[in-house]
């Protein structure tokens, strides 16, 4: 008898662009990526903390290289990704919330968290595609989305709203690329404690809501993405492609 061998989750020789990978969800996914074998170039706003991770992961050994990116200044992120790409493999984590009753939602607030949610990751994960078309290599585009793209949340119709958006566009992407052996997914996670999300964890009625939510009985940990994310960048996940990871602990099975 002949087995089956499982395909492989090593990214050696591959290249990354984890974009909001200054902290939090982004940070942890470079380093999952470097350390599964990854060439990973960080990008955020923030030039310091770029710095201190590339310094902190080639230190450990690994590949990394820092460049500061605005995802919602498009046209220099689309230089950006021509000139340090192809990428075979993208994270998009950059992300923004300003949760309110749906009643006192303002216009500047609707068009700042739609400009970053949706159409910034649209522009961003094209501009991947584009690369990856044009040197005709396959690859894994992953936007981290949230498990708030498959129900609803008070305070959260904008966030929602954006996210559900995400979900919408990278079926329609897989779809358009899926011959060309490019892979589009997301990754929907439940609330993570982060420095973001303190403010939300120090609310003692609101931490008690999500809670009850989370089967679990716990709040996701930036670990509990890495694997997902090293999973969907590599071939161990290559029969998936326009769908969303959930790492919800049963939120959405509620």
């Amino acid at each position: 008898m002949q087995l089956p061998v499982t395909p492989s989750f090593n990214l050696t020789g591959k290249t990354a662009l984890v974009v909001g990978a200054s902290s939090g969800i982004g940070l942890g996914a470079a380093v999952a990526l470097a350390e599964a074998g990854a060439h990973v170039v960080v990008a955020a706003r923030r030039t310091e903390s770029l710095t201190s991770l590339v310094d902190a992961l080639t230190q450990a050994g690994y590949a990394a290289e820092a460049l500061t990116l605005d995802i919602s200044d498009l046209e220099n992120t689309a230089d950006a990704v021509e000139k340090h790409g192809p990428f075979d493999i993208l994270v998009n984590s950059a992300g923004l919330a300003k949760h309110s009753a749906t009643t006192d939602t303002t216009i500047a607030d609707y068009d700042s968290v739609t400009n970053v949610n949706v159409k910034a990751a649209y522009f961003l994960t094209q501009a991947v595609a584009k690369g990856l078309l044009a040197a005709g290599k396959p690859g894994s585009l992953i936007n981290i989305s949230s498990q708030m793209a498959h129900v609803g949340g008070p305070e959260r119709a904008v966030y929602c709203a954006t996210k559900h958006a995400v979900e919408g566009f990278t079926k329609a992407m897989a779809i358009e690329w899926g011959a060309a052996n490019i892979r589009v997914n997301t990754i929907c996670p439940t609330f993570v404690l982060t420095e973001l999300s303190k403010v939300t964890f120090d609310n003692p009625t609101k931490r008690q809501w999500i809670l009850d939510y989370i089967q679990l009985n716990r709040a996701a940990e930036v670990e509990d993405l890495m694997g997902p994310v090293v999973f969907l960048a590599s071939d161990a996940s290559a029969m998936i492609t326009g769908t969303s990871l959930l790492v919800d602990g049963g939120w959405t099975a509620h």
